[in-house]
C-alpha cells in the first residue's frame, strides 16, 4: 500500500516533466498565485494610504469580486462553444495585466472599484483556462494520472504563500503602487510559460447552443455542479472568518508571541503541500466525495478548536486540521466539478473557480455580524455550522452516486 502511495506521485512528477502543457501550466499558476496574493493582502492599505479611502470604504472593494462568477461563467461558456483555451487564458491574463496595471496608476478612489468589477472580474477566468486545457490533454491520454492537477495545483498554492511576503516586503522598500506594478506585470508573465500551445477541446465543441436556442435539460445539467460549489462555498467561508479574527485573537485575548503567531498561520499551507500529491490517490481508495465530506468534518473539528480550545495547542491543532481541509479541497474541487458536467469543462472550471469571491462575501457579512453576537472567540462556531452543512450535503450527493471514481 506505502508503494502505491509513492508511486503514483512520482509518476505525475515525470507526466509534468515530460509534457510543455502540463510544466508550462505548474510555472504559469505559481506566477499567478505570487502576483494576485502579493496584492491581496495590501489593497486596502493601499486604498486608504494612496487614494484616502476611509476604512471602512476601502473594505468593500472585495465586494467587487462578486462580479467574478458571472463573468466566469460567460467565459466558460464561450470556451465550451468554440474549444477555445490556452487563447482564452492569454486574452484573460492581459486583461488581468492591463487592470492591475491601470490601478496602479488609478488617481480618483472609484477608479479601482469599477476596474476591478469590469475588468479583474474578466481576468479571474485565466486559471480556470488552464485547468480546463489540462483536462483536455489528460482526457486524451488512455490511464491518464489525474495526480498531475494536484501537482499543478500545488504550484498555485505555493505561489499564494509566497506572494504576501514578497509583497509587504516590496511594499515596505518601494512602495505600494510599485507593489501593485509587480501584481500586473506577474499576470503578464503567466503567459510565458505556456508560449504558443494550442491544445484541441477534449471533445467537440458544444455548437448546438445558438443564441435563442439552448439543449435541451442543459440547465438541469447544472444542477449537481452547482449545488457541489455551494457547499465548496459553505466550506471556504470559513476562511475569511479566519483571517480576519484569528491573529487577532492569538494577540489580545491568548498574548501569544509574535513568532508563535506566525507558526500557526504558516502550519496550514505546510501541511496542504504535503496533503495535496496524495489526495488522488487516496480518493481513489476511499471514493473522492467519501473523502471530501470526510475533509469537511475536519473543517468543523478545527473551528471547534479555535472556539474552544483557548492555547497555542488548540491553534496549531486547527491549523493542521484545516490543511487537510484545504489539501484535499484545493485538489478535488476542480476535479469533481468537471466530472460533474463533463459536456462543459470550461463553464464548470470557471464556475467552481470563481467561488471563492461568494465565499469572501458570505464569510465576510457572517463574520462581522457573529464577532457582534457571540464574541471572540465563539465566532468559529460559525464556520464550524456551515461546514457541518457542507458534510451532510456532500454525504447525500456521495450515496446518490453523482460521480463515479
Amino acid at each position: 500500500m506505502d508503494s502505491s502511495i509513492q508511486a503514483k506521485p512520482a509518476s505525475a512528477i515525470s507526466e509534468v516533466l515530460a509534457s510543455p502543457l502540463f510544466r508550462g501550466a505548474t510555472v504559469a499558476l505559481f506566477i499567478s498565485g505570487l502576483g494576485t496574493s502579493a496584492a491581496a493582502p495590501q489593497i486596502v492599505l493601499f486604498l486608504v494610504r494612496e487614494m484616502g479611502a476611509p476604512l471602512h470604504v476601502a473594505g468593500l472593494y472585495y465586494l467587487t469580486s462578486i462580479a467574478a462568477p458571472v463573468a466566469g461563467f460567460m467565459v466558460g461558456r464561450y470556451s465550451d462553444r468554440t474549444g477555445i483555451r490556452l487563447g482564452l487564458f492569454r486574452i484573460c491574463a492581459l486583461l488581468g495585466f492591463v487592470g492591475w496595471a491601470a490601478i496602479a496608476q488609478s488617481n480618483a478612489l472609484w477608479m479601482p472599484f469599477l476596474i476591478s468589477a469590469a475588468i479583474l472580474s474578466l481576468a479571474g477566468a485565466a486559471t480556470s483556462q488552464v485547468f480546463t486545457a489540462v483536462h483536455d490533454e489528460l482526457s486524451r491520454q488512455p490511464g491518464a494520472n489525474e495526480s498531475v492537477v494536484g501537482i499543478i495545483r500545488m504550484a498555485l498554492t505555493a505561489g499564494w504563500i509566497v506572494g504576501p511576503v514578497l509583497g509587504a516586503w516590496l511594499a515596505a522598500q518601494c512602495g505600494l503602487r510599485a507593489m501593485i506594478w509587480m501584481t500586473a506585470i506577474c499576470w503578464l508573465l503567466q503567459i510565458i510559460p505556456l508560449g504558443t500551445l494550442s491544445v484541441p477541446p477534449a471533445r467537440k465543441p458544444t455548437t448546438q447552443d445558438t443564441p435563442g436556442q439552448q439543449s435541451p435539460g442543459r440547465e438541469i445539467e447544472m444542477v449537481p455542479l452547482l449545488a457541489f460549489t455551494g457547499l465548496f462555498v459553505l466550506v471556504y467561508a470559513g476562511e475569511p472568518i479566519k483571517y480576519g479574527f484569528l491573529l487577532l485573537y492569538m494577540e489580545e485575548t491568548l498574548k501569544l508571541e509574535p513568532a508563535v503567531r506566525g507558526a500557526v498561520i504558516g502550519i496550514q499551507p505546510f501541511i496542504e503541500l504535503m496533503i495535496m500529491p496524495l489526495s488522488v490517490v487516496i480518493a481513489r481508495k476511499v471514493g473522492t466525495l467519501r473523502l471530501m465530506w470526510l475533509a469537511a468534518g475536519l473543517g468543523i473539528c478545527a473551528n471547534l478548536c479555535f472556539a474552544f480550545w483557548a492555547s497555542a495547542a488548540g491553534m496549531f491543532a486547527g491549523q493542521i486540521l484545516m490543511g487537510g481541509v484545504w489539501g484535499v479541497f484545493m485538489v478535488l474541487g476542480i476535479i469533481v466539478a468537471q466530472r460533474l458536467l463533463p459536456g462543459a469543462v470550461a463553464t464548470a472550471s470557471a464556475i467552481f473557480m470563481s467561488s471563492t469571491a461568494l465565499s469572501s462575501a458570505l464569510g465576510g457579512v457572517a463574520g462581522g455580524l457573529g464577532v457582534d453576537a457571540l464574541g471572540l472567540p465563539h465566532v468559529f462556531v460559525l464556520p464550524a455550522v456551515f461546514a457541518g452543512v457542507a458534510a451532510v450535503g456532500l454525504i447525500a450527493m456521495d450515496k446518490a452516486g453523482m460521480i463515479r471514481d
